[in-house]
């Protein structure tokens, strides 16, 4: 089964409003030899999400937030619902990013009630998981990608699991220049697709899309993307720029 690929550029906390308006202005022409073959969505900060998708809105480029509150509305002061998101013109959700993980305390169990509310929502997850640098090096990464797959997923439905999107992203590798080999990444995300088939069946697992994030860049790009189970990535700092995402979104189409 063919698997689009899909890259994401998640900006963290990067941009004001009118530098994250101009680089969807940028990004639109930069891609127009690229349409269809590769999925592609931005990830701004919440304050531009509005700009930027009005910008967008007549390509097939989406946005995603970085985040969402697992509530429809409440007393829950500094938070953003699935449907302000949607509202917004947000496609995607990253729920469980490590830095919400290491820097935010977020849990597992918290990840789940996200995921389940952003799909409630007719609205797509990127359910992120991986391994701190001395989990690696204690040789439990399949231990822990497997609890943290499981738990956030806990509860769904096999064509559910189907539509959303998975980023391994190791720890030890976001933000500071390592990258996972081509050989290691691909084994990682060949065992959450294990994992997937195990849990939910054939189909959810081949047509489950998995990103691998974690310092991609265009020097690294197509290598990773020409691995079977690797279905994209999710890029931090390189996404940054315009022309070295376009790079990275060009290598995983030639990849």
């Amino acid at each position: 089964m063919s698997r689009r690929p899909i890259i994401a550029g998640n900006w963290k906390m990067h941009k004001t409003i009118a530098e994250a308006v101009d680089f969807a202005r940028n990004l639109k022409p930069a891609l127009a030899g690229v349409r269809g073959r590769v999925e592609v969505a931005v990830c701004p900060a919440f304050t531009a999400l509005a700009g930027v998708a009005e910008v967008l809105q007549d390509t097939e480029i989406a946005v995603g937030a970085q985040d969402v509150h697992w509530e429809e509305s409440g007393a829950f002061t500094g938070e953003v619902s699935p449907a302000m998101l949607k509202d917004a013109g947000c496609r995607y959700v990253i729920a469980g990013h490590s830095e919400r993980r290491q820097l935010f305390g977020e849990t597992s169990g918290n990840v789940n009630r996200k995921v389940k509310a952003v799909l409630s929502h007719g609205l797509i997850p990127v359910m992120c998981v991986g391994e701190t640098l001395a989990e690696r090096e204690a040789g439990i990464t399949e231990e822990v990608v497997r609890t943290q797959t499981g738990a956030g997923l806990d509860g769904l439905a096999p064509e559910q699991v189907a539509a959303m999107v998975i980023a391994y992203e190791p720890v030890w590798a976001i933000g500071t220049g390592r990258n996972a080999s081509e050989e290691d990444a691909q084994q990682v995300t060949g065992y959450i697709r294990g994992l997937v088939r195990e849990w939910y069946g054939n189909t959810a697992a081949e047509r489950l899309r998995i990103q691998y994030g974690g310092s991609v860049k265009p020097e690294n790009a197509a290598g990773l993307m020409a691995m079977p189970d690797i279905d994209g990535a999710l890029v931090g700092g390189a996404s940054l720029k315009v022309a070295s995402f376009v790079e990275i979104i060009k290598a995983s189409v030639l990849s």
